[in-house]
């Protein structure tokens, strides 16, 4: 994904030099928050404005899900990896869920390793969205089946509007067909909110 960016023009280049200071200046895990910003680019409308949903071949996946799964290689090849493992088949084996086939007891432990890096990645996507609005690179809001709202609750999920310097990131990554047009049965939500960004997720 990310080496498909092409800076064809100087105002292009302009844009992202300003765009990595802005992100440098507000993230901790600045290449994170960057990588986060390409994955909403990549399914970003005209408008720089993804999810609620995003299509996968036939399913739909919501935005934090895909953002989730386009994120978790970075959990997995975490230099913790070996020790978040070791932690894993000490509980399991603490808890008495290690069968005594060798084969069966490591599938368990990755599978349960991936779990705990899968929620790590979505409290890391969470912690850097929130760098990212409070930086004015991202705006935030909560997208149900008949409200939208600046919290989410009621069933509502997130959508992830690009502002400010994160918009010379439209066109720059090949971006996916409005999910609406290959799933007409998801309704077009209505104009977010705009009184305020909550700061968690």
């Amino acid at each position: 994904m990310f080496h498909s960016i092409r800076l064809s023009s100087q105002g292009n280049a302009s844009g992202m030099a300003a765009l990595l200071d802005a992100i440098a200046r507000a993230s901790a895990r600045p290449r994170y928050a960057f990588m986060l910003l390409c994955l909403i680019a990549e399914v970003a409308d005209g408008n720089g404005q993804a999810g609620p949903f995003v299509a996968r071949g036939n399913t739909l996946l919501t935005l934090r899900d895909w953002l989730s799964e386009g994120l978790l290689p970075i959990g997995a090849r975490d230099p913790r990896r070996k020790a978040l493992t070791e932690r894993v088949r000490d509980d399991l084996a603490r808890k008495g869920k290690l069968t005594a086939n060798p084969d069966e007891a490591d599938a368990s432990i990755a599978m349960e390793a991936r779990d705990r890096i899968r929620s790590s990645t979505k409290t890391n996507l969470s912690r850097a969205a929130s760098e990212m609005v409070r930086a004015g690179l991202l705006r935030r809001h909560y997208a149900g089946y008949c409200v939208d709202h600046h919290n989410r609750g009621g069933h509502r999920h997130v959508v992830y509007e690009l502002i400010g310097e994160a918009r010379c990131l439209l066109g720059l990554i090949p971006g996916q067909t409005d999910v609406r047009a290959t799933h007409p049965e998801m309704p077009s939500p209505p104009p977010a909110s705009r009184q305020g960004e909550f700061a968690f997720h």
